[in-house]
């Protein structure tokens, strides 16, 4: 089991990433449009580092929604390699069958 220090400051991030997503992408487009002047985009810039870092969609780590594990993270089943197979094993998981032979 993860700390649960670390998985709720991954849950606030992706809250943030949520909050700020739809100012972020218009201040990105601004920032990218080669039509408008340097100064425009420059100010855009500005105004997008003023943002928390922490509502960056890319500061969000995937963890396990059982364990929290970091690592070993199956992004369809949204579980770790470890959660899987205990699930798995216990015929949790629908279609999944241990293999033995």
């Amino acid at each position: 089991m993860a700390k649960k220090s670390a998985i709720e400051k991954n849950r606030h991030r992706a809250q943030l990433a949520k909050k700020y997503a739809g100012k972020r992408e218009r201040l990105k487009a601004i920032a990218d449009d080669a039509n408008l002047s340097t100064e425009e985009r420059f100010q855009a810039r500005l105004k997008l580092a003023e943002l928390p870092r922490n509502s960056a969609p890319s500061r969000i780590r995937n963890r396990c929604e059982v364990s929290g594990r970091p690592r070993g993270f199956y992004r369809k089943l949204k579980l770790s390699r470890i959660a899987l197979r205990e699930l798995g094993s216990k015929g949790l998981i629908p279609g999944m069958v241990k293999s033995s032979w």
